[in-house]
């Protein structure tokens, strides 16, 4: 029988269960994935916790991206066969051995990545495509700053911003995370804690201020973030790990700026044309080589307390995931 990861009780990972299921059978149209594997993200932290906008009920499987093999289909359906190496989109349910899956849910896993990368690839890099290219519509030539630099959708984003012609500057807790940051293409390192953020950045851009905050952090950081920006800049509200950050609307007013909430699930779900064209173009540079997860630890599925533990405790670099 296969296992699954089951939150029966909302609290912190370690209440969590690896639990043994029996596989059911598929209703017409479901396909059944074998996953190979499961990416850690803090909404499915949250989630567990009871935090998040979207409550399942309980008992609930948690497990937002997986990646693995279709191992069987119920009736016609088009565009995917058994034998695909898919990445499988879900809101939950991703940390188990097998998931069945909607015709629309798989995606096909680039030719170029492992399974662990695949099942960290889309809801990283995804967020950061859609920051960077549906809400802040960002240019060539401009100056990205993005906090968190060193996590998964921090690194993707920094990626993605020097893919698109942006200079970019990442801001990261130690000088490994930055050192990964600047492999992945990052123009400038600012190390929190050695002097005010705000301060760096100012010299960087002599004075002048970023035309785009990609910030997953929140508290101090959104609100120190307002005083390093450029006339008509935008301030990318992804997350809250540090805290929720207060706007200083005199600074919104006197910067011309805009402060612009990113939730690209919720986005494509009301909008399924910009889904689709995002997925499009991030699995175009997947296969051309040009984007990657970064993958900085892969554990067992029933090591799925200590998995999440290393994002809440900051100890990963990119992504964790979770090998079945």
């Amino acid at each position: 029988m296969p296992n699954k990861i089951v939150c029966r009780t909302l609290g912190p990972p370690e209440t969590l269960r690896l639990e043994s299921f029996a596989s059911a059978p598929l209703a017409a149209g479901q396909v059944r994935v074998a996953i190979r594997a499961a990416g850690i993200n803090f909404p499915d932290i949250l989630m567990v916790a009871g935090d998040y906008q979207l409550k399942p009920e309980l008992p609930f499987t948690p497990g937002m991206e997986a990646a693995g093999d279709v191992v069987e289909i119920a009736g016609d359906v088009g565009g995917v066969m058994v034998g695909d190496r898919v990445i499988a989109k879900l809101r939950h349910g991703g940390y188990a051995e097998e998931a069945m899956v909607a015709p629309a849910q798989p995606t096909p896993l680039p030719s170029t990545f492992d399974y662990a990368e695949g099942a960290t690839f889309l809801a990283a890099h995804g967020t950061a495509h859609h920051a960077l290219v549906d809400r802040a519509q960002i240019r060539p030539g401009e100056v990205l700053l993005v906090h968190g630099a060193g996590g998964g959708v921090g690194l993707a984003t920094v990626e993605i911003g020097k893919l698109l012609g942006a200079t970019v500057i990442a801001a990261a807790s130690s000088e490994q995370k930055l050192a990964a940051a600047r492999a992945r293409g990052a123009d400038h390192g600012v190390l929190y804690g050695a002097e005010p953020f705000r301060e760096v950045v100012k010299r960087i851009t002599d004075g002048r201020g970023v035309d785009v905050v990609f910030d997953p952090v929140g508290g101090e950081v959104f609100e120190q973030s307002l005083r390093c920006i450029a006339f008509g800049a935008r301030l990318l509200v992804v997350g809250f790990t540090g805290g929720v950050g207060v706007a200083k609307t005199n600074l919104v007013l006197i910067k011309g700026a805009s402060v612009l909430g990113v939730r690209a699930g919720e986005a494509a779900r009301r909008d399924p044309a910009l889904g689709t064209a995002r997925i499009a173009a991030l699995l175009q540079w997947a296969e051309e080589g040009r984007v990657r997860p970064h993958v900085s630890h892969r554990l067992p599925l029933q090591d799925v307390a200590p998995a999440m533990r290393l994002l809440m405790d900051r100890k990963a670099i990119g992504r964790v995931a979770l090998t079945m």
